[in-house]
């Protein structure tokens, strides 16, 4: 945004949203607090969801198969996951959470569901109109 009294575009707008998302202090509380990386503890907190294959949880963090298997390998490792034999396929194995793994994965989510100050500012309108805006940027409600 360089002229200060031009509207931001869209692609500025986006930039600013994605910094707030991923702010990489909300990271790495989550990495400190659980003595995991942030994409192991992403995996934690899609397994706390529910267990599933290397395939799937491959799918849910967008990576690929192998990656999945050398994640939970090394989160088996730690004692977070645990691997048994999946239900309908003999060949598969599902990947579930350990207690302590489900501690971890809810912790992480803990950090991440806290808002920064800023959005617990505002106001019961603001927060409405705001909720209003997302729903129409991700296609959810028609403009």
């Amino acid at each position: 945004m360089n002229d200060p009294g031009a509207a931001p575009s869209a692609n500025e707008v986006w930039l600013a949203m994605a910094d707030l998302v991923l702010d990489r202090l909300r990271r790495r509380a989550v990495s400190d607090a659980t003595g995991l990386s942030f994409g192991k503890s992403r995996a934690l907190r899609r397994l706390a969801r529910r267990p599933m294959s290397m395939s799937e949880l491959a799918d849910a963090l967008d990576i690929e198969k192998p990656n999945a298997t050398t994640v939970v390998a090394d989160l088996e490792a730690a004692g977070l996951v645990q691997r048994r034999p999946h239900p309908t396929d003999g060949r598969a194995k599902l990947a579930d959470l350990t207690a302590r793994g489900r501690e971890l994965a809810r912790r992480a989510d803990e950090i991440l569901a806290t808002p920064p100050p800023g959005l617990t500012a505002l106001s019961a309108e603001q927060l409405t109109t705001l909720a209003g805006l997302l729903e129409h940027i991700s296609g959810d409600r028609p403009g």
